[in-house]
């Protein structure tokens, strides 16, 4: 190959790369200021608020995870991952529901129904083989609640890749009744976000697009979004950013941001608005920091701090797994939903087992800022 046909080639290259990223501009430039969060436990909870113990989970075999909790009126309404087989079936993650439940004080919690079930196909056949993370987003322009998931396919790992949830879709859904009563459904699947695919961030890989959390800033709507390449052996967990005029779409990746520097084991990002403030909270499963779930701050929803890290529970208690949500009370603390594993005795009887719960911590949040970003 000549020097000309290597200058082509490479341009070529070049092109292709610079296509294949997405473009979320515009973007406001970076502030002039900075938030410092310090989030701190207030009271920590004798025991968890929701597990397989509870009477209308006697067939949730592997407990609760992804999703989130938003409160309307006085009631709290839980969306979240029901695993329907045990941990110890190695095949937790495929078969699984999205769920609702609703409490009117955050500790006592009653089963609406299920939104939509996983096939829990196992040949890598079926792109809903494994449904996670429902997230409700009221659409005020349409006045109707959204319901944003992850639709996974499924099939055996081949070491050392790891095939239990891959080529995961981000899925939007409508409920079917309007107004702010409808955030129980039914709801209707109005089709899929986003994907992998030459759109894709080079550090997206084999799981696909494996978390969203809607929310709005500078005018339009903004979601964490992750990935991992899951083929290699050695790989992290990491998260972007996406945007869209409408929650509807179309969505494209601010692929000059991405990924957010928050850490190499970062899944699950949501976000709330304290004041003029956005505080994210995620699943922080870094090897040192497996005790903690993690959060960083913004003040225009798209620029985002260092990531810090807060410790939840004695590693002899429980593990914590996914940040739900962070709720104000009218005392100025927050409500802090989290998952974490521990070891439960199921309400049918049976020896203790492993599952994931649900646990309810009150935490302060204080907010200042500094001089310069």
């Amino acid at each position: 190959m000549n020097s000309i046909h290597r200058i082509v080639l490479t341009c070529m290259m070049l092109f292709a790369f610079a296509a294949a990223a997405e473009d979320c501009a515009p973007l406001p430039n970076l502030p002039a200021r900075t938030p410092i969060v310090e989030i701190t436990i207030a009271k920590s909870p004798p025991a968890p608020v929701l597990s397989i113990q509870s009477p209308d989970a006697r067939d949730v075999l592997g407990g609760f995870e992804g999703g989130t909790v938003v409160k309307t009126g006085d009631r709290y309404h839980a969306f979240m991952t029901e695993m329907m087989r045990g941990w110890d079936t190695g095949s937790a993650f495929i078969k699984t529901r999205l769920a609702d439940w609703v409490s009117s004080d955050g500790m006592h919690w009653r089963r609406v129904g299920t939104v939509f079930s996983s096939t829990g196909d196992n040949t890598g056949a079926d792109p809903r083989a494994a449904l996670w993370a429902p997230m409700p987003v009221y659409n005020s322009a349409e006045q109707r609640w959204n319901l944003f998931y992850v639709a996974y396919r499924s099939k055996p790992n081949v070491p050392p890749a790891w095939y239990l949830n891959y080529d995961g879709e981000l899925v939007r859904a409508v409920s079917q009744v309007k107004g702010r009563e409808g955030i129980d459904g039914p709801y209707r699947d109005a089709g899929i976000v986003m994907r992998t695919g030459p759109g894709s961030d080079k550090w997206e890989g084999l799981q696909g697009d494996d978390s969203v959390s809607p929310y709005p800033a500078e005018g339009r709507w903004f979601t964490f979004y992750g990935s991992s390449d899951t083929g290699k052996a050695l790989h992290s967990w990491q998260v972007g950013l996406a945007s869209a005029p409408e929650l509807s779409g179309p969505w494209k990746r601010c692929s000059s941001l991405n990924p957010v520097p928050l850490g190499h084991f970062v899944e699950n990002p949501i976000v709330t608005k304290i004041g003029d403030t956005y505080v994210a909270i995620y699943d922080d499963l870094n090897p040192e920091q497996g005790q903690s779930m993690g959060y960083t701050a913004s003040l225009d929803g798209v620029h985002w701090t260092a990531g810090k890290d807060l410790p939840l529970f004695p590693r002899a208690v429980a593990q914590p797994r996914t940040p739900l949500a962070l709720l104000p009370n009218a005392d100025g603390t927050f409500d802090l939903f989290v998952t974490a594993l521990s070891t439960v005795t199921p309400a049918n009887g049976g020896k203790a087992a492993t599952a994931e719960v649900l646990y309810l911590l009150k935490v302060r949040v204080s907010i200042s800022r500094s001089g310069k970003h």
